[in-house]
């Protein structure tokens, strides 16, 4: 162990010594990374895509015919687009295409429909709408309530085929049809690519809106750059000869930044789908011989209930990188899939810190790269603990405290395009007069590892959020969720709590979802959560989902889950419950629920 990691950090030292991110005044962008990489490999296979491939050379020629048909259509530097399309080779071109012209690129949930779609294109004020051809109907549907021409003599909008997509839709008469246009663009680099500034901002990126409406996180060049170089040089240890499987949308951060980052960074070849098959996963990997594949955790977890398959087996993927994977599915990632490194990462599109697991450390995102606190937090009072002076009192090693990170000149905190949203999770004063720290929202903790060269690890806890009280006691969500899905006939476990009226705190409740064919056994179940949990932290409630809903991103849904809780008038499926001082589930009736909603459950 002790050599794998002085190997592991004798890799990482020269970019952690020489690497230095851009500063905002030095001329550097996502861009120019681009025109960088196709000086050094123009032939290369950059990206494979639905039966095509472009090389280096061919995308930056696509992407430069793109960026002038975008200064033709009155864009400029400072401006904002909406980028509505999925997974595809004409997206990743369009958002260089933006940034070679200092035009920052607003990159939509292809799931968004009505009033959250309006809400993303108006918040960046964005000039124009690129929309691809499969998606067009969702702009068609809110196009009287966006701040867009579409007039027929004039237009905001910008139509780009989809030919691998029979079902897409043909080019309505208040777009310009922005492929045909292109074709007779310009392909060579523009000039003013070069003086684009680190400082200038390259993408609008959204929060996921499980909460409420999306918040738009602002990521400056300086910050792809500063992460996309790190991520491939000691976290995937890419090279030019590697081939990244990537099955992420690309307006999700993990697969256009670590993702795609890396890729530009080192010349490896992006294998892209245009959206997420368990069933596909391993025969393609297989197909498209892809060493490299970024994740997120609940991505890894569908692959991990598939059934065993021969292409699962010497497969050719040698490390992952990603976000979010829970502990007993990085068991699985490493027994049955044979993963050597798992760079599990920590970060959000609006923080100032990053954390990495490059020393290949299990169940760990690793150590942090800017000055952080864990603070004690009160979870059934929704706030931070403090002593008699106002101070924060820091967190015991090995337990929850929620992250702060320091903002400083070196750690920015970028936020939002909404100043206001942006105060909301600033700290002030915290250490000393004038501090200011990022309040993540995260309960982590710091956890042993062995031997590490001094450098503390870390493992995500909770949302804050997602944690609850119950007896005195904290439940976290996740842990609770990862201890369930060991039960045999469990595929998904979403856990939340819930109020009964007349008690304090909240009781556990898991919304599962089963494993097809296989009996699920109440009687067995109860036995399992008896020996497994603490009594504290065994739901109360068990809902029965045929099938737990996400988001495209593979987060589960809870606000709606929490709202209909375990009423009977809005819950159709299956539901039990563990009365008090019962050891076991059974069916919820109509008499002890009217007892729940009375105050006189005896909870």
């Amino acid at each position: 162990e002790i050599f794998q990691v002085l190997s592991d950090v004798g890799r990482a030292l020269p970019t952690l010594l020489f690497y230095k991110p851009p500063t905002n005044d030095q001329a550097q962008s996502m861009a120019q990374l681009l025109e960088q990489t196709v000086k050094r490999y123009p032939s290369h296979t950059a990206i494979v895509f639905e039966g095509r491939e472009l090389s280096w050379f061919e995308l930056n020629a696509l992407s430069n015919r793109f960026a002038h048909l975008l200064k033709t259509q009155g864009l400029s530097r400072g401006d904002a687009i909406a980028l509505l399309m999925e997974n595809r080779i004409e997206m990743l071109a369009t958002v260089f295409a933006a940034a070679k012209i200092g035009v920052a690129a607003g990159l939509i949930n292809t799931s968004l429909r009505g009033k959250p779609l309006v809400h993303c294109i108006n918040t960046i004020e964005a000039k124009k709408c690129v929309v691809g051809a499969e998606l067009i109907d969702a702009i068609d549907t809110v196009r009287s309530e966006l701040n867009l021409i579409d007039k027929s003599d004039k237009t905001d909008y910008l139509y780009v085929e989809d030919p691998g997509n029979s079902s897409s839709y043909p080019l309505p008469t208040w777009a310009i049809d922005f492929s045909l246009a292109a074709q007779s663009m310009p392909e060579d680099n523009l000039a003013e690519t070069a003086s684009i500034l680190a400082g200038e901002k390259a993408l609008y990126v959204f929060t996921s809106g499980t909460t409420g409406l999306p918040k738009a996180a602002t990521i400056y060049h300086r910050r792809y750059l500063s992460a996309a170089v790190p991520y491939s040089k000691i976290g995937f240890r890419a090279k030019a000869t590697d081939r990244m499987y990537i099955c992420l949308p690309l307006y999700h951060i993990t697969g256009l930044g670590p993702g795609v980052g890396s890729c530009i960074a080192s010349g490896a070849t992006i294998v892209l789908r245009r959206r997420f098959s368990a069933r596909q996963f391993w025969p393609e990997v297989q197909q498209h011989k892809t060493n490299l594949f970024v994740y997120v955790g609940e991505l890894c977890r569908y692959l991990a209930m598939q059934e065993v398959t021969p292409e699962e087996t010497n497969h050719p993927i040698t490390c992952m990188l990603g976000n979010g994977l829970r502990p007993d599915v990085w068991d699985t990632f490493r027994d049955r899939f044979k993963i050597k490194r798992i760079t599990e990462i920590y970060g959000a599109s609006e923080s100032n810190a990053f954390f990495i697991n490059l020393l290949n450390k299990d169940r760990t995102i690793g150590t942090a790269s800017a000055p952080i606190i864990l603070a004690q937090y009160d979870v059934d009072a929704d706030e931070i603990i403090v002593d008699s002076d106002g101070k924060i009192v820091p967190a015991v090693k090995g337990e929850p405290g929620l992250l702060l990170s320091k903002i400083t000149e070196k750690y920015r905190f970028d936020g939002y395009k909404d100043a206001k949203a942006s105060e909301s999770k600033i700290l002030h004063d915290v250490q000393t007069a004038g501090d200011r720290w990022f309040n993540t929202g995260d309960l982590i903790r710091q956890i042993d590892v062995g031997f590490a060269m001094g450098l503390p690890h870390f493992q995500f806890v909770d949302r804050v959020g997602d944690t609850f009280r119950w007896r005195a006691e904290n439940v976290s969500t996740n842990e609770v969720a990862e201890i369930l899905t060991a039960f045999d006939s469990i595929a998904i476990a979403n856990v939340y709590g819930v109020a009964i009226p007349g008690i304090e705190g909240k009781a556990g409740m898991a919304a599962i979802t089963l494993k097809p064919d296989i009996d699920f056994d109440i009687a067995q179940f109860s036995q399992f959560c008896r020996r497994e949990l603490p009594s504290h932290a065994r739901p109360v409630f068990i809902r029965i989902q045929p099938q737990a809903e996400t988001t495209v991103t593979f987060k589960l849904f809870k606000g709606k889950l929490r709202k209909e809780a375990y009423h009977l008038d809005q819950v159709e499926e299956p539901m039990f419950v563990m009365k008090p001082r019962s050891s076991h589930y059974e069916a919820l009736d109509t008499a002890f629920y009217q007892q729940l909603v009375d105050g006189k459950s005896g909870y």
